[in-house]
């Protein structure tokens, strides 16, 4: 059987890569392998070295040590080269805000020298139609992060790097954007997605990395990490005694001790309901990085599809 070295080699390839500002390493000498056509969670919380991460990886900063390859191309040797391979959705919207979708697309396609038909699909693809000649500052956030995937997407890149992408946004139109992503997969597109969602991550990544203060300390599927680094619970809300409130005890699923505590408490009439819950991923990253870290709570522009937004950075 004949088999095609593209089809095995890593659609990006990093070792030993390091970034140090000054006397600050940020990115400590990370390794890691995205297979071809999978989504790849990078996980971390703020600071842990991601989105220094990925500017490496796009071109826009230079590794301290350290290699990259992208669809076999060296980063940054062959930047140039690698911006017809990839894409990038930053983590900020720096869209023009007097132009519409359409605009921005055919902006770009003169850029890239991409064909004008392919203005239409990616239009279609992220449901922009309807608001195809609106002008953004005119959008929702929602709308406005459609717009800056469609933009990445123009060119068709083989490796799609998505920073956040669905943060602050409403369920609706992160559900829109997620559908988004697993068309694209199902094309072929590579995909690294950096969130602070845990869920999205469970869901949607074939594999992750979880970053913390520079290094890799955990790297597997979202189920081979939730097993090591999680556990299955019961939360068994009691009755009040005393005059005190109704209360919440949180057990292991499973293990004799468990068992007997909570015989007990049924003896004892005292169990009201029992919920159990899976191994979370949340917990794990919540265990492996030692944080308090919480996802931010949405913005009231998102809560409200209000448009009012300051004013993004123009595009590099």
């Amino acid at each position: 059987m004949n088999i095609d070295i593209m089809d095995i080699t890593p659609a990006i390839s990093v070792r030993s890569l390091t970034r140090r500002f000054g006397n600050l390493e940020a990115v400590r000498g990370i390794t890691f392998d995205v297979p071809r056509g999978s989504i790849f969670g990078f996980l971390g919380p703020n600071g842990a070295g991601k989105t220094t991460s990925m500017r490496m990886m796009t071109g826009m900063l230079a590794p301290t040590t350290g290699s990259i390859m992208i669809s076999g191309l060296a980063m940054p040797e062959h930047r140039q080269a690698l911006k017809s391979v990839i894409g990038v959705v930053p983590d900020h919207q720096n869209l023009y805000e007097r132009l519409s979708a359409r605009r921005h697309l055919e902006l770009f396609a003169a850029l890239t020298d991409t064909p004008d038909g392919r203005i239409g699909e990616v239009l279609s693809l992220l449901g922009l139609e309807g608001y195809a000649d609106t002008p953004v500052q005119h959008l929702s956030r929602g709308w406005r992060q459609r717009v800056l995937i469609a933009r990445g997407l123009l060119h068709r890149p083989a490796v799609f790097f998505l920073d956040e992408p669905t943060s602050a946004l409403d369920p609706h139109s992160a559900l829109s954007i997620r559908q988004a992503i697993r068309l694209l997969q199902q094309q072929g597109t590579t995909i690294f997605l950096t969130t602070h969602y845990m869920e999205e991550a469970n869901s949607l990544c074939d594999r992750l990395a979880i970053l913390n203060a520079g290094s890799i300390i955990a790297e597997g599927t979202p189920e081979s990490i939730r097993m090591k680094y999680s556990q299955p619970v019961i939360d068994i809300t009691l009755s009040p005694t005393d005059g005190e409130a109704e209360s919440t005890l949180t057990l292991p699923l499973e293990g004799p001790e468990s068992a007997s505590q909570l015989s007990s408490l049924i003896e004892q009439g005292r169990v009201r309901r029992i919920h159990s819950r899976e191994a979370s991923l949340e917990e794990a990253f919540l265990r492996l990085t030692g944080s308090t870290w919480q996802p931010d709570p949405p913005s009231r522009d998102a809560q409200s599809a209000n448009t009012a937004v300051t004013a993004p950075e123009e595009p590099a």
